[in-house]
C-alpha cells in the first residue's frame, strides 16, 4: 500500500477533526481564554477520552463542539470544528440543528438540568426523533419505549410515562442516554455522565455506555476527571491544563509511559484501592494560572518539579515523544525516565 492511500484510510477514519480551538468568555472587565487553540481528532467507532481537573476547559470543548455557549458572554474566536471533513462552525443555526441531536449527541452531567420537568420521559424521546426524522407521534412513541427497553429500564411501557421526578437519579441518567441514542448518532460526547450517582449506579452506566457503543458502532468521546473511567471504557486519551492539551497517547502508553509532569500528577492521586487509607494522597502543589492574563511559557511550569528557565520563557508545543504519543513538555523524555 502506498502512502498516499495510506494517508487517504486514514483521513477516512476521521470522523471529528478539531482544529486551533479558541474559545473566549467575556465579562465586564475581563476576557478569559478558556481554550487556548486545542487540536485533536475523534475516529470513527473509537473512545476517546478528555481528561484534567475541573476548570481545565473540558466541558467548554464540548459545548465549543456543538455550539451551545452562551452567545451573551462567550464566543469561539479562532479555529474549525470539522465533522465528516465540513467546518461546523460555519454553519448556520438551521444546518447547525440538523446536526445536532441527529448526527452528534451529547450526554450532560446532571439530567434533572436538561430533562424537561413537566412533560414525560417518552415524550421528550419522541420530540427529538420527530424533529430529526419526521416520524409520527405514535411510530415516535414506540421508538421512546424501545429506546428506554435498550439502555435496560425495567418496564419501559410504563416508565415511558414517567415524568423526571419520578425516576431514580440512576434512571435519569438512562433516560438521558436514550435520548441522546434515539437518532442514531456518529459521535457522542458523554460530558461526566456518572459524576451525581453512586459508585454501583456509575459502574452500571460505564458499562452500559460501553455496551451500546459497542452495538451500534458510535464513537465516543468521554469527558472524566477520573483516570480509573479513561483506563475502563478508551482507547486514546487527551489530557487537559488550563484550556490546552498537554498530552495526547493511547491509553496504554499513557498509563505506562505518562511523558507530562501534569498526567504523573494526576496518576499519584489515583487511590490505590488495595492499600485502603494507609498513606496519603500526593497532591500537585499551586494553583492552576488565571486564564483571564496571558500566560508566558508553559502553563504547568509554576507548579512543576521539572521546570527550567525555557519551561518559565516559551510555550512548549505538542510534540512527538513516541509512536501515536505527544506532549507538550520541554523535558519530556527526561519526564518519561523518571
Amino acid at each position: 500500500m502506498g502512502d498516499d492511500t495510506m494517508r487517504e484510510s486514514a483521513e477516512d477514519d476521521v470522523l471529528l477533526d478539531v482544529r486551533d480551538l479558541e474559545t473566549h468568555f467575556y465579562g465586564d472587565e475581563s476576557v478569559t481564554r478558556a481554550l487556548g487553540g486545542i487540536s485533536f481528532q475523534v475516529n470513527k467507532g473509537e473512545t476517546l477520552g478528555v481528561v484534567g481537573e475541573s476548570g481545565c476547559g473540558k466541558s467548554v470543548t464540548a459545548l465549543s463542539i456543538l455550539r451551545l455557549l452562551p452567545k451573551l458572554t462567550a464566543r469561539t474566536v479562532g479555529g474549525e470544528v470539522r465533522f465528516h471533513g465540513r467546518d461546523i462552525l460555519a454553519l448556520s443555526d438551521r444546518e447547525m440543528r440538523q446536526i445536532r441531536g441527529d448526527r452528534i449527541a451529547m450526554i450532560f452531567q446532571e439530567p434533572m438540568t436538561s430533562l424537561n420537568p413537566v412533560y414525560t420521559v417518552g415524550r421528550q424521546i419522541a420530540e427529538a426523533v420527530q424533529i430529526h426524522t419526521k416520524a409520527s407521534r405514535s411510530l415516535a412513541m414506540a421508538k421512546a419505549e424501545e429506546m428506554l427497553c435498550l439502555v435496560r429500564i425495567a418496564d419501559p411501557q410504563l416508565r415511558v410515562n414517567n415524568y423526571p421526578y419520578e425516576m431514580s437519579g440512576g434512571m435519569r441518567q438512562r433516560a438521558m442516554i436514550a435520548m441522546a441514542l434515539a437518532c442514531s448518532p456518529e459521535l457522542l460526547i458523554a460530558d461526566e455522565p456518572t459524576t451525581a450517582l453512586d459508585v454501583t449506579i456509575q459502574a452500571q452506566i460505564l458499562r452500559l455506555i460501553v455496551d451500546l457503543k459497542e452495538r451500534t458502532g458510535t464513537a465516543v468521546m468521554f469527558i472524566t476527571h477520573d483516570l480509573g473511567v479513561v483506563a475502563e471504557t478508551c482507547q486514546r486519551v487527551i489530557v487537559m491544563y488550563a484550556g490546552r492539551i498537554v498530552e495526547q497517547a493511547s491509553v496504554i502508553d499513557l498509563f505506562a509511559h505518562p511523558a507530562h509532569p501534569y498526567t504523573q500528577g494526576l496518576m499519584r492521586s489515583v487511590p490505590d484501592r488495595r492499600r485502603g487509607r494507609q498513606r496519603r494522597l500526593p497532591e500537585i502543589p499551586g494553583i492552576v494560572p488565571s486564564l483571564r492574563e496571558p500566560i508566558v511559557g508553559c502553563s504547568f511550569a509554576p507548579r512543576c518539579p521539572f521546570a527550567i528557565d525555557i519551561c518559565r520563557d516559551k510555550t512548549p508545543a505538542l510534540r512527538d515523544v513516541g509512536s501515536s504519543h505527544a506532549a507538550a513538555c520541554w523535558r519530556a523524555e527526561e519526564v518519561m525516565g523518571a
